[in-house]
């Protein structure tokens, strides 16, 4: 991928509107997201990025945080996520958030709403750049 281009992915990643201590986590996420899949990807430049890229062989987000390709200490998933109350109130992990889920889980769907972020913004700039070269070429 062009370094242009993935510079002004990841500054528009890091520039997204973060209000809550949920949305920081989510958008740590969003940036390892595309770190790894920049990391890993061997093309030079890209034309969408679909969520098969950037599951990086695990079939889904719950098993994305399950199989360690995230954080896997539950303190860690905890500390990124909630409120200093939150995570008081859970013992810093060691209770679980809720009765229904577990700390995998509710990485899982952060981990899928990032996946979002990084999608969006990282299409949106490529669709950007291949108007561009498109009027580019007509001319």
């Amino acid at each position: 991928m062009e370094q242009k281009l993935t510079a002004t992915i990841r500054q528009q990643i890091i520039n997204s509107l973060t209000r809550s201590a949920w949305d920081k986590g989510v958008l740590v996420y969003a940036l390892e997201l595309f770190d790894n899949y920049i990391e890993t990807s061997d093309i030079d430049s890209i034309n969408q990025i679909t969520e098969k890229d950037l599951l990086q062989g695990a079939k889904d987000w719950q098993q994305y945080s399950r199989g360690g390709f995230s954080l896997i200490y539950d303190e860690d998933i905890c500390k990124r996520l909630s409120t200093p109350s939150e995570q008081k109130r859970t013992r810093y992990g060691e209770l679980k958030p809720n009765s229904n889920k577990d700390w995998l889980d509710i990485q899982a769907r952060a981990l899928y709403q990032a996946a979002q972020i990084v999608r969006s913004i990282a299409n949106k700039n490529t669709q950007k750049q291949a108007l561009r070269r498109m009027s580019f070429h007509s001319l």
